[in-house]
């Protein structure tokens, strides 16, 4: 399967660009390994499920 370039494991840039993270409503960056979203304030990761971001706070994984 091939990507171009406005996707990054199937999700839409313009939607990367408008996400934010729900806690401190901050920039995510998508992880090196392009399964989550990471929040560098609030030092969280958000998962990405079948190529769905999993925005719940309580599910988020904290980054030491």
């Amino acid at each position: 399967m091939k990507r171009n370039k406005e996707q990054t494991m199937g999700i839409n840039k313009e939607l990367l660009d408008i996400l934010a993270c729900p806690k401190c409503r901050g920039e995510l960056r998508l992880n090196e390994e392009e399964n989550g979203l990471i929040c560098n304030k609030c030092k969280l990761i958000y998962e990405i499920r079948d190529e769905i971001p999993n925005m719940l706070i309580d599910e988020a994984i904290h980054i030491d």
